[in-house]
């Protein structure tokens, strides 16, 4: 049950966000929108405000604005002079189609930049001690939370990576020589770390949390946006050429992460929203049919050719690729119920 309910607030924010990205554009650029629905099949709710159907339907895995001229129209609907899609110039066009995805790719960018701001990361910029581990060496030595190391055996050390191989390499030889800044002093510490059980030597520290400014929060939420995006795309392009198997997870996967993610706080569900929302924004900015990448695709060629393809065309194609889409989340939520059972 917890994973349902985690599930349909993680699709129910990424969906919403998505569809009102296009559905505020499509307003902005004055195009008529028929509906404005959460979830799919069979309707729950509905009430119309300003022109506009508000649907909840039956099963929350997704959801959909309907707007005139896409030859959606239902039963009695008319679509007003000069408000349908197709009567709005290609680049206002392309605005409403990509500022859906947009929408996704800034909320995971402000979760980001709130995770970092309100929870923090591992600092391993630097060697300042964050939690001393019951039973290890550290603890015997008497460094604390706090500490910063400066020197492994007399060999400067700058951030936490380089300090713990420089500590895994000198512990071999002996007892290892310390310099450490505590507060405005300066301390000199022997520790001797003996092999565990598994033959691994462990000082026992663990690096301390940073919390950054609403700014500099902002800024690294940027940068590690951009980076996870092109990691994503990278793997996608491995995946397509064979050189590497994805793990894909459907609703299923999805259902159970977010349920996983819920039960270990509220930190950790945030950055999983994230996360699910920087993979909903790319993917639906590929130049698939029947995403708003395919449509993104079919829309610049009309603006850098000065002509639409025939919409009969366009619409086979995009209906072929729904039917492939169809198949593959078919496929994978198979995989995600072998996973689990």
């Amino acid at each position: 049950m917890a994973s349902l309910l985690a599930f349909i607030v993680v699709i129910g924010i990424c969906v919403i966000v998505h569809e009102f990205g296009h559905f505020l554009t499509a307003r902005f650029f004055d195009v008529q929108v028929h509906e404005f629905a959460f979830g799919m099949g069979p309707v729950l709710f509905q009430r119309e405000k300003k022109g506009t159907l508000w649907s909840l339907r039956a099963f929350p895995i997704g959801g959909f604005v309907r707007l005139a001229g896409m030859d959606e129209e239902a039963e009695g609907e008319t679509v007003l002079p000069g408000k349908a899609f197709y009567d709005k110039a290609p680049w206002k066009r392309f605005f409403i189609l990509v500022n859906g995805a947009v929408s996704n790719l800034v909320l995971a960018l402000l979760l980001t930049a709130v995770f970092l701001s309100g929870h923090g990361v591992m600092d391993l910029d630097r060697t300042i001690v964050g939690e001393i581990m019951e039973g290890y060496p550290a603890q015997t030595a008497g460094i604390l939370p706090g500490d910063a190391i400066l020197t492994v055996n007399t060999i400067p050390v700058e951030n936490w990576r380089s300090m713990s191989e420089r500590i895994r390499q000198e512990a071999l030889k002996g007892p290892v020589d310390f310099t450490l800044r505590r507060g405005e002093e300066t301390l000199s510490l022997s520790v001797p770390i003996p092999a565990s059980a598994e033959g691994v030597r462990l000082l026992g520290i663990r690096p301390g949390t940073r919390r950054y400014s609403p700014l500099a929060a902002m800024a690294s939420a940027f940068s590690y946006t951009v980076n996870m995006s092109a990691e994503m795309l990278r793997g996608i392009v491995r995946w397509v050429t064979g050189a590497e198997k994805a793990d894909v997870a459907g609703p299923l996967g999805i259902a159970t992460l977010a349920g996983e993610a819920a039960r270990k706080g509220i930190w950790t569900f945030l950055s999983f929203l994230a996360l699910i929302n920087l993979n909903l924004g790319l993917i639906n900015l590929l130049p698939f049919p029947a995403l708003d990448g395919g449509r993104l695709f079919f829309t610049a060629g009309e603006m850098l050719l000065g002509r639409r393809l025939p919409p009969k065309i366009e619409n086979y194609i995009h209906m072929s690729g729904f039917i492939l889409l169809i198949l593959l989340i078919i496929y994978v939520t198979w995989q995600d119920l072998l996973r689990i059972f």
